[in-house]
């Protein structure tokens, strides 16, 4: 069964050999260039996607509108994408051992951003590659783990948090 990485994990590509990438940095943010009258009443959050190569080769990397969506909620319904204020990687080469960053600034509804999931699609030297989706949410982390309710509880990246708490607990006894 295919699982969704959690935002802050690294996803290789076997077809590309060292190239990887990831969603981090989920925050509510706003844009740097003022709201978008569109997102009137939405608030606003940004995450960014790092594209890097640990590869032996550069490799021409595209990463625009369109390769990008962002589901808010357990309805999975679009969020408001600014792309004024965002930042996209354009034909970019990026090097072996270095990286380059896209920074996304969206929209939703408040009572939404607890579920985020962010789909990527990369095109790397005009080859497409396969879709990844990452799942978490701004706020999920927040307060003790049976303090949560609804869809947050059942969530993939809380259910990873409170996998990865117990561990630690494990470890320290």
């Amino acid at each position: 069964m295919y699982e969704p990485n959690v935002v802050g994990d690294w996803q290789e590509y076997d077809e590309h050999a060292g190239l990887r990438v990831r969603v981090h940095r989920l925050e509510l943010a706003e844009p740097p260039r003022g709201r978008d009258d569109a997102a009137d009443g939405l608030t606003y959050f940004c995450l960014r996607v790092t594209v890097e190569n640990r590869g032996s080769r550069h490799l021409g990397v595209h990463l625009e509108d369109g390769q990008i969506d962002v589901r808010l909620g357990p309805d999975g319904e679009s969020a408001f994408i600014d792309w004024r204020n965002s930042q996209f990687i354009e034909g970019f080469d990026v090097y072996p051992l270095r990286r380059a960053t896209a920074v996304l600034y969206a929209a939703g509804a408040e009572a939404s951003l607890s579920l985020v999931d962010v789909q990527v699609q990369l095109r790397v030297e005009e080859e497409w590659t396969g879709r990844r989706l990452w799942a978490g949410g701004i706020g999920a982390h927040e307060g003790p783990a049976g303090a949560q309710q609804g869809p947050v509880r059942d969530s993939l990246a809380h259910q990873v948090s409170v996998f990865l708490r117990d561990q630690a607990e494990e470890g320290t006894a």
